[in-house]
């Protein structure tokens, strides 16, 4: 049978496969799909067959106008549930994506059961989209899912190689003040270190994947007729605007944060089912907050990605049960390096057992909006930085790697929500963080401007705010879709 609606648009959208790219992609889907697109969501076949351990077969079923497709990513086959390694991943997907990728919008447009497709939304690590859509004469976007302030970085990693910065002559930089310096010729980053531009840059490797691959793919965004950001302007005003003057992009939308966004778009759609986490959440979280005071909670969760050294986890362990502060703690299986799981000492447990909870993975939206929450202990990686905003929660940052450095620096010294704990995490400074935090007249300050924040961003995404008009006008003239 053939599609009854066949003028309805259709977007294909393609996420890098890592759960902090998968999951704005998806919110912008259920967006559009509430816009009365029909939606094809593009993951790989290993995150295809996560989603289904983890949500079961129900997950990647979607409805007959939200449907799932896969592409390989070219990866040795793999059934564990975690993430990938990172700079193969990205080494492969540049390397093999484009061509099932395109086989994928071809099969699609000769499909009787789906509309012709109308838009691609590639992820903007994921420039093959742009090719594969060039290539069939379908319109392209560009998605963003990082910062804007980073993204301003990773188009600089090129005058970085001009300048003799990158890549480094030996290990000294790590320790001699280098990355301490500032830098005074970045357009749309102003009072800058080196420390805190994105953190590829640092290595003595001239051929290091995960350099070239960011600095670009950034590059190649440039290239599309627009690029969307999850943020919104008044957030990161100046990097936006040199993204347009500097870098000559007329079509930039910023149509964030997302989840504020969701709460005016679609309230009661169907597709709000579906849900894209690759680790299964723990429920119980959500009756242990129950029973804790306002602000008196310290979530503890590094994201998707980040793992750290078993010296370090202990380190983190210890300084949170010193505090005597509550916290709830994400401790992912793979979160220790060079371990699939994580032992925590007797006493420790025993030491914590009326104030700490422990748990695998959390819908963290849906835990930093819980009042019992008071503070986030944070890898400052993009999507935690705009839940933390859209629930008003001050954070103390330990960024990891990539862009995290980057909102580390605007959360602490251009946001006023932070601060930052050092790399080389100790068990002291963790304890006087977390106090300062919860019970500290920082840690009030500090919440009080994140709520601030918290302010501003629903402003920008109710009707009529700025992210909201942003939105409308994507569509419209970026997607070609008149309603």
């Amino acid at each position: 049978m053939g599609y009854i609606t066949t003028k309805k648009p259709h977007a294909v959208l393609v996420p890098y496969p890592a759960q902090g790219h998968v999951n704005p992609l998806m919110r912008l889907a259920k967006l559009l799909h509430a816009k009365g697109f029909h939606i094809t969501f593009v993951n790989t076949e290993f995150n295809h067959k996560r989603l289904i351990r983890s949500k079961g077969p129900e997950s990647v079923k979607g409805f007959d106008d939200f449907r799932f497709e896969t592409i390989p990513d070219g990866m040795p086959p793999s059934d564990k549930d975690a993430t990938q390694d990172v700079p193969q991943l990205c080494y492969s997907t540049r390397k093999t994506c484009l061509v099932p990728f395109k086989e994928l919008l071809i099969k699609l447009n000769s499909s009787c059961d789906v509309p012709p497709v109308s838009c691609v939304i590639s992820d903007g690590v994921m420039s093959f989209g742009i090719k594969a859509a060039e290539d069939l004469g379908i319109p392209e976007v560009q998605f963003w899912t990082a910062s804007a302030c980073s993204f301003i970085g990773y188009l600089h990693y090129r005058e970085l190689i001009r300048r003799g910065i990158f890549p480094f002559k030996n290990d000294d930089y790590l320790t001699d003040g280098t990355l301490d310096k500032p830098v005074d010729w970045i357009v749309g980053m102003s009072n800058v270190k080196y420390r805190d531009l994105p953190s590829f840059f640092r290595t003595t490797d001239p051929n290091d994947i995960m350099f070239d691959f960011l600095g670009e793919e950034a590059q190649n965004c440039l290239k599309a007729p627009a690029i969307i950001f999850n943020t919104f302007d008044e957030f990161e005003q100046e990097a936006l605007d040199a993204v347009i003057s500097k870098f000559n992009v007329p079509n930039v939308y910023t149509i964030g944060p997302l989840p504020l966004l969701a709460k005016h778009i679609l309230p009661e759609s169907r597709v709000n089912s579906l849900n894209s986490s690759l680790w299964k959440p723990d429920s119980n979280v959500f009756e242990w907050l129950d029973h804790k005071e306002p602000n008196s909670v310290i979530l503890v969760n590094y994201g998707s990605v980040t793992t750290m050294s078993d010296h370090h986890f202990i380190e983190f362990a210890w300084g949170l049960a010193n505090s005597k502060q509550q916290f709830l703690w994400i401790v992912r299986p793979d979160v220790v390096q060079g371990s699939e799981s994580v032992l925590l000492p007797e006493d420790f447990l025993e030491e914590i057992k009326d104030r700490g909870l422990l748990a695998c993975w959390c819908a963290q939206d849906k835990v930093l909006e819980h009042s019992a929450v008071g503070a986030f202990l944070t890898h400052c990686g993009w999507n935690s930085t705009t839940e933390t905003i859209c629930a008003g929660v001050p954070v103390i940052c330990w960024p990891f790697f990539a862009d995290q450095q980057t909102n580390c620096h605007y959360c602490c010294d251009k946001w006023g929500i932070g601060m930052e704990i050092n790399h080389d995490v100790k068990r002291d400074e963790v304890e006087e963080l977390v106090r300062k935090m919860i019970v500290g007249e920082e840690g009030e300050k500090l919440r009080i401007m994140a709520h601030e924040w918290k302010k501003k961003a629903e402003e920008a995404t109710e009707v009529g705010g700025s992210s909201y008009m942003n939105f409308d006008k994507f569509i419209t003239k970026a997607l070609h879709y008149q309603g």
